[in-house]
């Protein structure tokens, strides 16, 4: 049995089963059996399973892996994907106040304080 340790992609069990696609393609046919065998044994789901197999038969039937690392963080992948772009002043949004507790000179605004009298 494969331990956690000894797989192909690192960080295997955090990875969102989008991303997952993308890195399992720079596996050779050895490296993708050790990760079904490993799936299989574990969480066994049932889509990850399917797209294991039917890559694995793929590169059985002539396809190659594709170039990358699959140390490397995928596109894709949000949970591994890298700090993205940065905000600037181009494409922030308009600044905003924190929620006043009320105004009382607008009637449209609630008071935090005071006594509320009931009519009866």
């Amino acid at each position: 049995m494969t331990e956690h340790d000894q797989l192909p992609l690192p960080d295997y069990d955090h990875l969102p089963v989008d991303g997952l696609t993308s890195r399992i393609r720079t596996l050779d046919a050895a490296g993708l059996e050790t990760l079904l065998e490993y799936e299989r044994a574990h969480a066994d789901r049932l889509q990850v399973v399917t797209i294991m197999e039917n890559r694995l038969a793929a590169l059985r039937e002539g396809a190659q892996p594709s170039g990358g690392d699959p140390a490397a963080a995928a596109a894709d992948d949000p949970v591994h994907a890298g700090a993205g772009s940065q905000v600037s002043e181009a494409t922030s949004g308009p600044a905003m106040n924190p929620p006043s507790q009320g105004d009382p000179t607008n009637p449209a605004q609630p008071r935090s304080s005071g006594s509320h009298k009931k009519g009866g």
